[in-house]
């Protein structure tokens, strides 16, 4: 299973990256911050990207609401994630990594349950896609 987090928040420039690291994921966390409506906004389009490189209908991933702490500064209310979440059948968690945190360990385990309960020739698919693209060579042309 690939182990990697790719945190690209507010930052334009990792935008030519972000599709090469999304076809090796095994499996995603699309985070937003529920003081941050843009944020939320923005998950729809990733979660297009995804399933758009991995060439697939449906792929693991689990929608992270962060912040939840900051209730005052709350612009995303629980029920408009759960909607989201449902809309684009994946599961969803609300967090928090303040002080004390708040389901951040959970949200990890939950996105590794979700990629261990894929149908095994799924996930036996994806994988065998991921090490076919890590043979390949590539080339840039300027």
């Amino acid at each position: 299973m690939n182990k990697m987090l790719l945190d690209t928040a507010g930052q334009e420039e990792y935008s030519a990256m972000r599709e090469q690291y999304m076809r090796n994921g095994d499996g995603y966390m699309l985070v937003y911050s529920v003081t941050d409506k843009q944020s939320f906004d923005n998950i729809k389009h990733f979660h297009t990207q995804i399933l758009q490189v991995k060439d697939r209908d449906i792929f693991p991933m689990l929608l992270v609401a962060n912040k939840v702490d900051l209730v005052h500064a709350r612009r995303v209310s629980e029920e408009a994630g759960r909607d989201l979440a449902h809309q684009l059948g994946v599961a969803y968690i609300e967090t928090s990594a303040k002080d004390p945190p708040l389901n951040v360990d959970e949200a990890f385990h939950e996105v590794v349950r979700i990629i261990r309960n894929q149908p095994p020739a799924e996930l036996e698919k994806s994988r065998r896609r991921s090490r076919r693209r890590r043979r390949m060579k590539s080339c840039i042309l300027l």
